[in-house]
């Protein structure tokens, strides 16, 4: 295993934590390979929901998502996944820190 499937299997595992318990299910079952034709079935009206997340009902945090998905299978893909999923990683936690480091008071 490389170390771009490995940080793939590391994005799923936060995934898993923050969502919902059938969600967490439904995830790990897509990601079996016996799920390969429903994978690329989700991620593929993952990334269309995504790219579309202007929509009220729709959510940038789709586009993501489908991504990893479609990176489980493509392996060329993997790499620039996750060097892009870490740097938007790194920019969260930096705004978090400056948010947290501001000082609201007037």
């Amino acid at each position: 295993m490389g170390a771009a499937q490995r940080n793939i299997d590391r994005y799923f595992e936060m995934v898993e934590q923050r969502a919902p318990a059938s969600v967490s299910r439904f995830i790990r079952w897509v990601r079996l390979p016996s799920s390969f034709a429903v994978r690329v079935v989700v991620a593929i009206l993952l990334i269309a929901g995504g790219i579309f997340s202007f929509l009220p009902v729709l959510g940038l945090w789709m586009l993501p998502l489908g991504l990893l998905l479609i990176a489980q299978d493509v392996p060329f893909l993997q790499k620039p996944i996750v060097s892009a999923l870490c740097w938007i990683e790194a920019k969260w936690n930096w705004l978090r820190t400056k948010w947290k480091s501001s000082s609201w008071t007037a």
